[in-house]
């Protein structure tokens, strides 16, 4: 049997390069936005980075850093009471990424136990191959 040169370790480091690299250009054009006194929405963000609203939306602390923009240029004069709620279309976003990570992630799981399954069974195989003597 020919053993495989394990690479996860490379592909573990090309997706973590792809993910800074995404965030690296999100933050940009957050930042150019903002410079440019233009309206900061996810849209506006992630259409500028290229990037999708629901990657953007998974990303907390870019969240974050958008509400927080947003934020400084309310007039300060706007008190904490006149916040209106989240909209339906809002909540109905919200599920829609819920629903959306909760399918992502059951397929994962599917994944991850039939490959466990097949490991498991090739463990026995090789168990009973090398517990039978030869003829």
């Amino acid at each position: 049997m020919i053993m495989r040169a394990d690479n996860t370790e490379h592909l573990r480091a090309a997706a973590r390069q792809r993910h800074d690299a995404t965030r690296a250009k999100a933050l940009a054009a957050l930042h150019e936005l903002d410079q440019a006194g233009a309206h900061i929405t996810f849209q506006s963000v992630a259409a500028r980075a290229g990037v999708s609203r629901s990657w953007l939306y998974k990303q907390t602390d870019l969240q974050d850093e958008i509400r927080r923009i947003r934020t400084q240029r309310q007039p300060t004069t706007v008190s904490s009471s006149s916040k209106q709620p989240s909209s339906d279309e809002s909540w109905q976003r919200r599920l829609e990424l819920a629903h959306n990570r909760i399918k992502e992630l059951s397929t994962e799981v599917k994944s991850l136990r039939t490959q466990l399954a097949l490991a498991h069974g090739q463990r026995r195989a090789d168990n009973i191959t090398a517990a039978t003597p030869p003829d």
